[in-house]
């Protein structure tokens, strides 16, 4: 007795392609660390609350997690400037950590961030309701003036 054949199916999809360039951003987060330690320190300590939200926001596109390393990067160029300023030291580097206002108002900005994520999604959707609302409304009333001026029957309200 002959086996039936086995037909594959072809795939209809490509499989998406992975360009993975980890390898090139740990290079570069090896070389900063090397070269730049005082930097990468600074860095890594105000930048710790969006560094854990890239690696805990798992929605495409990441928006909570870019929302809050944009605010702890704004809030992070003037400690970087000053350490840039003051002589590149590690003992600079710790200074300004040891400083609760510098990291207060770096974690202060990425909570900040991360409230903004949250709110302006449900603060949107606020504005666009009220927007079509009041737009129906409109809608509505032209409509009953239509019906007035050219003498029609009055449709029944649909709300």
């Amino acid at each position: 007795m002959a086996k039936p054949k086995t037909v594959s199916k072809p795939r209809t999809t490509r499989q998406p392609r992975q360009h993975s360039l980890i390898w090139l951003q740990g290079l570069l987060c090896g070389a900063v660390v090397t070269l730049a330690t005082p930097t990468a320190l600074l860095l890594g300590v105000l930048l710790g609350p969006a560094l854990l939200a890239i690696l805990l926001d798992r929605e495409p596109g990441r928006p909570r997690a870019r929302s809050i390393a944009l605010c702890s990067m704004a809030a992070s160029v003037d400690p970087l400037r000053t350490l840039w300023t003051a002589g590149h030291s590690m003992a600079a580097a710790t200074a300004l950590l040891g400083n609760v206002q510098v990291v207060g108002t770096t974690w202060s900005a990425a909570a900040g961030g991360w409230l903004l994520a949250e709110v302006a999604p449900i603060a949107v959707r606020a504005i666009l309701e009220a927007l079509s609302i009041a737009r129906g409304a409109r809608l509505r009333a032209e409509r009953a003036k239509l019906v007035e001026a050219w003498g029609l029957e009055a449709p029944p309200d649909d709300q």
